[in-house]
Parts: structure tokens; C-alpha cells; sequence
């Protein structure tokens, strides 16, 4: 569905150059730090800044050359965007069945129900955990088959999120060609979400998994000093100097496992895996 290969875009502090592939048919996350380049690449991939090298695909197409039909096929939920506050959430809707041919106004009004969303209230008087609840329902209801979702659950209590979750597993069934691309700082979301991830830091991509992968080979070794030094390194992706000795991080558990008994070996949580990626030492 989507592929970028070196998508560069520079600011004087910071360079992106961006690979990757969000395929039909599955939901891939992109992880990593604040300032790390996930929102500049989604601003880059919706055409809404110039880049400065490397492409950009959507089924085939470059985004630059996208017609207004072809973006009819995109739904998008940006952090830093919204609708104007004094819009009613009622407002929104003539407003999306104007933009798009295949809006669909009785599922709009349905998922504003579903999310708590009245219709009368004005948008300015939204928590922000409603207005995202909006950018969601908005997102989705003119059956766009690619997503591209930027910390859509933001401001969301764990209810809440779970509903929107849900939702986006929903309109995934309904179309097995359909794809997102999320990105989140709630790790747990997209852990339970999505098929595959790639992290970024500081504008490149470090790390690209399958979620079986992740949850299924990726482990935490915690071992004192001594064992540290007897360990086999092999594969040793990053390591932690703790108190007690070191926190190493692997893609190969069972190896460790089956060598290294006695140590205490744990699976790796997505927080701690972002953490020893960008802050840990190689091995």
C-alpha cells in the first residue's frame, strides 16, 4: 500500500530519511521518542510538507502525483490538527459529506454516540480526549482503504482507548486490502494492535519487526557482574549498566534459555525495548 524509500526531509536541527512499507492488509506502527520524526514523516507521506529526496509510494503511485480522487482513499488523524472550535460536533458532518463522495453520515452520527461524542456541544468545549474521539470518528467514515493515524489516542483514558481500538480492528475486517500506519506513545496499543513496527530515532528508522517476532523472540537477560562477563554476546542487541549489574536486550530468548539457566531472562516489555534500543550500549 504505502512505500517510502529514503523520504528525506531537512530542518536546520534535524534529518530524516525514512524507509519503509505499510503493507495491505496490515496495521504497522511506528514507535519512538518526541522529536524522533514520526509526525514529520506522516506530514511528508500526506503531502502536506516538501521533501528534500527518496519517494514516496501509495499502491503504486507517487504521492506527488496523487490525484483528488486518489486522496478520496485516505483517512487521516494528525496530533496537531483539529476542527475549528467553534464548530458544533453536529457542524462536522456537512462539512466531511462535502469533502468526500463516500461519507457516510448515518455511521458518522453512529460512532458519535458510540464514543460519548454530542452532537450539539461545541468543539471548543471538548476535553481532549473528545476531540480525539472526533478526529477518529471523522477518520472513518468515509471508508478510506489506507489510514494514516498520528498518536490517535492521545488524551484517551484506557476506555476509551480500548473502544477506538476496537473500532480500528472493525474496519480493518471489513476489507482484507485495507492498511494503517499508527503511531502512539501508549506502547501497550499498538503491542495488542498491529502486525508490524518500525521505530525511528533521530529522523531514522533502527528497528523493524513482526509483532510475533517481538513478543515471541525479544527478551530482558538481567544478570550481576560475573555472569555479564560469561555471558555470550552473540546476541546481544543493547545493554544497561543497573545497580545490580546489567540488563541486556536479545532477539534470540530461546538461545539464552536453553544456555544460560540460571539467569533471569524476561520477556521485553515495548517500553523497555525502546528504551535499551536508543538508550543502551550495542553488545
Amino acid at each position: 500500500m504505502l512505500v517510502t524509500e529514503n523520504l528525506k526531509k531537512t530542518y536546520p536541527s534535524f534529518h530524516m530519511d525514512v524507509s519503509l512499507k505499510a503493507e495491505k492488509g496490515k496495521i504497522t506502527g511506528l514507535i519512538g521518542q518526541n522529536g524522533a520524526g514520526k509526525t514529520t514523516l506522516f506530514k511528508a507521506v500526506l503531502g502536506l510538507i516538501h521533501t528534500d529526496g527518496g519517494k514516496a509510494e501509495l499502491s503504486g503511485r507517487d504521492i506527488r502525483d496523487l490525484s483528488a480522487e486518489d486522496k478520496q482513499n485516505i483517512g487521516a488523524v494528525m496530533a496537531e490538527s483539529g476542527f475549528s472550535g467553534y464548530l458544533t460536533v453536529g457542524d462536522v458532518c456537512p462539512i466531511l459529506k462535502a469533502f468526500y463522495r463516500s461519507f457516510d453520515e448515518p455511521l458518522f452520527y453512529a460512532y458519535c454516540a458510540r464514543l460519548g461524542l454530542d452532537e450539539n456541544k461545541k468543539i471548543r468545549e471538548l476535553s481532549s480526549g473528545m476531540k480525539a474521539k472526533l478526529k477518529i470518528a471523522a477518520a472513518l467514515t468515509h471508508h478510506a482503504d489506507f489510514l494514516v493515524l498520528d498518536e490517535p489516542t492521545s488524551g484517551l483514558d484506557v476506555i476509551a482507548r480500548d473502544e477506538v481500538l476496537t473500532m480500528l480492528r472493525e474496519y480493518m475486517a471489513e476489507k482484507e486490502d485495507r492498511s494503517i500506519l499508527i503511531s502512539s506513545h501508549i506502547s501497550n496499543d499498538l503491542e495488542s494492535l498491529c502486525d508490524d513496527f518500525y521505530m525511528i530515532h533521530e529522523g531514522k528508522i533502527i528497528l523493524h519487526e513482526d509483532t510475533d517476532r517481538l513478543t515471541g523472540s525479544y527478551a530482558l537477560i538481567k544478570a550481576d557482574p560475573k555472569s555479564y562477563e560469561d555471558l555470550d554476546k552473540t546476541y546481544i542487541l543493547r545493554v544497561r549498566k543497573e545497580p545490580y549489574g546489567y540488563v541486556c536486550l536479545t532477539d534470540q530468548r530461546e538461545f539464552y534459555r536453553e544456555n544460560y539457566p540460571d539467569l533471569v531472562i524476561e520477556r521485553a516489555g515495548m517500553d523497555e525495548l525502546i528504551h535499551l534500543m536508543i538508550k543502551g550500549e550495542k553488545g
